[in-house]
């Protein structure tokens, strides 16, 4: 094990969780998740594309916290004071995507038995995924990793 694995285990053990932030790359946007609020709380960790990542650690810590006051978070249902004014949603993030996006789940899980939530923002003007009129960069920037990849109005 070497010093970023301990310094993992390490937040899990004091914080209730380790976040990761992973830099844009290879026409790939950046993404936050989180690890070990599965293996604490057995909940969901939280996944959040496409935003800074000052924000989306800000956003993935306030989740655990919710999460450790007793708040449920279920797809589907809209949530508010992630993003300021905006509420957010939820999907379940499909196994097929975790060899991509969550090394470090499976390095600490041992595999592909944990769940994680994808957190889903609107833009600015309030358009979601779900709306025909998003932006190019909007649909780039936050790739939905559930089942098909799609959603519809929730």
């Amino acid at each position: 094990m070497d010093e970023r694995d301990q310094k993992a285990l390490d937040d899990i053990e004091e914080y209730g969780c380790h976040v990761l932030n992973v830099m844009e790359g290879d026409g790939e946007p950046s993404f936050t998740y989180s690890i070990g609020i599965n293996k604490q709380q057995n909940k969901p960790d939280v996944l959040i594309m496409g935003l800074k990542s000052e924000l989306a650690h800000s956003m993935a810590n306030n989740y655990k916290n919710r999460l450790l006051e007793g708040e449920v978070f279920e797809p589907g249902k809209y949530y508010s004071d992630f993003l300021g004014d905006f509420d957010v949603c939820f999907v379940k993030v499909a196994k097929r995507h975790f060899e991509e996006y969550f090394g470090w789940g499976l390095w600490l899980h041992d595999g592909d038995d944990f769940e994680v939530l994808q957190m889903i923002w609107p833009t600015t003007d309030g358009v979601w995924p779900w709306n025909e009129n998003k932006s190019d960069y909007y649909k780039w920037a936050q790739p939905i990793l559930n089942d098909d990849g799609l959603l519809k109005e929730i």
